[in-house]
């Protein structure tokens, strides 16, 4: 079970918190169909580091950008989902 540091609540447990999806498996409205499908089920599985978008789902419904090792499951850094934080 992972600990999760909620900006808006302090730590958590997993289990109150919802997974998305990863930063990089983001669409625009404007991408070609084509490219929006890519984007969201033909992307790379790397190991190492990766930004993640999660809910507290069972908390302040807020949004945030977990980046997380993929290998060692190790939290590095929580904050909040903003605009500043979509590629």
């Amino acid at each position: 079970m992972l600990l999760i540091d909620c900006p808006h609540c302090g730590p958590r447990a997993q289990e109150e918190f919802g997974y998305d999806r990863t930063l990089d498996s983001l669409v625009r409205i404007e991408d070609a169909p084509d490219a929006a499908m890519a984007a969201l089920y033909a992307r790379a599985n790397p190991r190492g580091e990766d930004d993640e978008i999660w809910r507290h789902t069972f908390g302040c419904r807020g949004w945030m950008v977990l980046r997380r090792d993929r290998v060692s499951h190790a939290i590095l850094s929580v904050r909040p989902l903003g605009p500043e934080a979509l590629p």
